[in-house]
């Protein structure tokens, strides 16, 4: 069966980096979009990145110009590198992935950022 791995999570200071990987294992193809997701405590999961299959790219506002996603399709992996991190972005990150009629998601790995 199709399953998300996901590691890098972390605890990290304000300024910080990190970066996070997602591998799809099992047999997959045809990946139209591989991405991250989040939701910290008191809200609602939101869109952090995604890219599609043709290298098209989608920020939340919050992540531009300090979140970049990449994706290696023959490893079948999706990375998200987080540069200057801040306390707001402490949440549980869900990677997410969209294959042809149907949506993967990760069991969600903890991200802190605080001082």
């Amino acid at each position: 069966q199709i399953h998300l791995v996901e590691s890098g999570v972390g605890s990290v200071q304000p300024g910080g980096s990190l970066t996070l990987s997602c591998l799809a294992a099992g047999r997959i193809y045809s990946m139209y979009v591989m991405g991250w997701h989040r939701q910290a405590l008191g809200k609602q999961r939101e869109l952090v990145a995604h890219m599609t299959q043709y290298g098209e790219t989608h920020y939340a506002d919050s992540a531009k110009g300090r979140f970049t996603i990449s994706r290696d399709n023959i490893k079948k992996t999706v990375y998200l590198q987080m540069n200057d991190l801040k306390p707001e972005d402490t949440a549980v990150y869900y990677c997410n992935v969209v294959a042809g009629d149907k949506e993967y998601w990760g069991q969600g790995i903890q991200v802190t950022v605080s001082s």
